[in-house]
């Protein structure tokens, strides 16, 4: 029998090379297109043997069964998603095709869904998740949306247990004919909520309006489902109120059922405490820093616990986790001795807490952000926010802002606008618009053994670590 053949529009994207991996894991022929620019989904699409096709024509879809459509490139208005609609072949959104892909049915199974959602969180989350159990000789299914994971050798899988781990997106499903939230295609057993906050000022109005479909995602788990939720924080205790099934919270306040105590961090290794109901559970490590990932970590806790795990298989398998590709990521030294990260924080509250503890980590040392911006509306409806978020550095560099492929360039806003008012707060931004630009700046004032670089944003700003370390 034929097998059919799935085709992947806008393959390289973060959230769909995971589901090419997996169709492509159980059995399906697949293809796919991108533009022709590096990725950090290359390698992942590489190891797994998929091949992106250059640019976008209907000459790609003549032998195809079935069309996967990205929310980016078009959309909808994709001359390959309408050529395909045209031909009448089947076609999904990529928010549809991982609902489908996690319940199982799709492949002639049944799935135990896990997903992770929040405005911030949700890959390492997700990783840390899918570690642990697969350090347990487990083999579970997974979309995560980055590039490649150390601890799992890829950023998807299709695997033989009964476990599906899938980050859930709450961005919608088309921004300018579907305004469904992705993650209402997904029905999982467990929902794990890291946080609530608002962004994508695109398409939400404020943050209730984020609350609310945050809200109606964790109403879709049946009566015996769980939702795990962190109870730390304003927003997220009106989303606990409002949720009145079964549930379990997490966090650093001595009102949730697993609290984080005495976190230390030794050699980039992180330690700390759980308790749960008052009783300790023993002490956790992991092999990367911050208060965020003993969160996240955390929230693993609790859902490993749910699906019977025992302490020691959860200790063991969170100390194989050591990061996500552009998580906090180790690039290298540089020639001056200087260390160089990259991080894939694009929102205010997530810069503020990965600066947060790359200051906690390097107290003495000397640290310049390189940020660049994602999304015109995002920069200006958040500028003051923005602003704010980087008072734990000692220099930002702010590039350009990176336009999503979802949205026009404006030509009256420009990223000079949050250089100015980080200047206006502290006086240590400097605009640099293009990252060429920047290169050669960092070139020219490359620090010494005492300095961290960290480029920053959701863009392609990571390309500056990559030119830095060849120079």
């Amino acid at each position: 029998m034929k097998k059919k053949r799935i085709h992947f529009v806008g393959v390289k994207g973060v959230g769909m090379a995971p589901l090419a991996i997996i169709a492509k894991e159980a059995g399906f022929e697949v293809s796919g297109c991108d533009v022709e620019e590096k990725f950090i989904t290359d390698v992942p699409l590489n190891k797994a043997g998929i091949s992106p096709q250059v640019g976008f024509t209907p000459e790609h879809i003549e032998s195809v069964d079935m069309v996967i459509a990205t929310g980016a490139h078009g959309g909808f208005d994709n001359i390959e998603v309408k050529s395909a609609k045209e031909k009448n072949l089947k076609v999904l959104t990529h928010g549809e095709a991982l609902g489908l892909f996690q319940s199982g049915d799709f492949f002639g199974k049944q799935f135990y869904g896990i997903s992770v959602a929040g405005s911030h969180g949700k890959t390492t989350t997700s990783a840390i998740f899918a570690t642990v159990l697969t350090a347990n000789k487990m083999d579970p299914s997974f979309a995560i949306g980055t590039g490649n994971i150390p601890s799992l050798g890829s950023c998807g899988h299709f695997g033989k247990d009964k476990y599906f781990i899938a980050e859930a997106d709450e961005y919608v499903n088309d921004s300018v004919y579907d305004k469904t939230p992705k993650f209402l295609f997904q029905n999982p057993k467990m929902i794990i909520v890291t946080n609530i906050d608002f962004d994508h000022p695109d398409v939400f109005k404020n943050i209730d309006h984020i609350r609310e479909v945050f809200l109606k995602f964790a109403n879709k788990l049946s009566p015996d489902g769980l939702l795990v939720v962190c109870g730390d924080g304003e927003e997220n205790r009106k989303f606990i109120k409002a949720f009145d099934r079964r549930k379990v919270t997490y966090g650093f306040s001595e009102v949730n059922d697993y609290v984080i105590k005495r976190v230390s961090i030794s050699s980039s290794r992180m330690f700390f405490w759980v308790k749960r109901d008052g009783i300790t559970l023993g002490e956790f490590s992991i092999q990367v820093f911050g208060e965020q990932n003993a969160l996240d970590a955390t929230a693993v806790i609790a859902g490993s616990l749910e699906i019977g795990l025992s302490i020691d298989q959860i200790k063991k398998g969170l100390t194989h986790f050591v990061g996500s590709k552009r998580r906090s990521e180790f690039i290298g030294n540089l020639p001056s001795g200087a260390l160089l990260y990259d991080d894939y924080a694009h929102h205010p509250e997530e810069i503020k807490k990965t600066l947060n503890a790359f200051r906690k980590n390097f107290p003495k040392e000397r640290i310049t952000c390189i940020f660049q911006p994602h999304m015109y509306s995002r920069t200006k409806t958040l500028l003051s926010e923005f602003a704010k978020s980087f008072d734990d550095c000692d220099q930002v560099i702010i590039t350009e802002i990176f336009p999503s492929f979802r949205e026009e360039i404006d030509p009256n806003f420009s990223a000079r606008f949050l250089s100015d008012e980080v200047n206006n707060r502290n006086g240590k931004s400097i605009f640099i618009p293009r990252l060429s630009d920047v290169i050669e700046y960092l070139d020219r004032n490359p620090g010494n053994k005492h300095s961290v670089l960290i480029t920053m944003g959701a863009g392609d700003v990571y390309k500056i670590g990559e030119e830095l370390l060849k120079h």
